[in-house]
């Protein structure tokens, strides 16, 4: 995967498989300590001890249509390769957290990429479950949940043309103020 947006929609999908009703994706951007972190966290069915243990095993799955499972440990690599690291905590019955820590300015660090695309796709998506999405660039953030947005909405789904307009330009909106807090940080003002 060429950038990390990607890895989080894979995550994502993971979580709507788990059966997680409500999915929080956190991105901060840490840049004066360097860090850049993403962590995704479910309240799905969760794993057990000894799935736990292998799900970076690019040779393990629980799904019945393939052989091979290559999102974590694809995440797992790019964690490693930007000088971070990716753990996995999970219970039963508990749901599951995916923490990936990354150098904020490696050199091997893939770009977030397209988030508005990714988390509008997700949204999209039939079986979507509610989503808390908090991104921080030092003291600035962007930050929204889809309860909030499903309350306002009423029985107008988040699918409706003009919904769904208005939410790829919210999503793109806050992500370029994160990229410009990004960039103001970068260069001092």
């Amino acid at each position: 995967m060429r950038e990390l947006a990607l890895h989080v929609l894979d995550i994502l999908e993971n979580a709507v498989e788990a059966g997680a009703t409500r999915v929080e994706l956190t991105i901060e951007e840490d840049q004066p300590g360097g860090w850049l972190t993403i962590t995704i966290r479910d309240n799905g069915r969760g794993m057990d001890a000894a799935t736990l243990a292998q799900v970076t095993s690019p040779f393990f799955t629980t799904r019945n249509t393939r052989h091979v499972g290559l999102g974590l440990p694809l995440f797992a690599a790019a964690a490693e390769r930007a000088g971070g690291q990716l753990v996995v905590e999970s219970a039963p019955g508990r749901g599951t957290t995916v923490l990936a820590t990354f150098g904020c300015f490696h050199p091997d660090r893939q770009p977030l990429g397209d988030l508005p695309g990714t988390l509008l796709a997700f949204l999209l998506s039939q079986q979507a479950p509610d989503l808390h999405y908090h991104h921080r660039v030092d003291e600035d953030a962007f930050d929204f949940d889809t309860v909030d947005i499903r309350t306002a909405l009423g029985d107008v789904p988040l699918s409706n043309p003009t919904v769904r307009w208005w939410l790829a330009g919210f999503l793109q909106e806050g992500e370029a103020e994160m990229a410009a807090a990004r960039w103001e940080i970068a260069v001092g003002f």
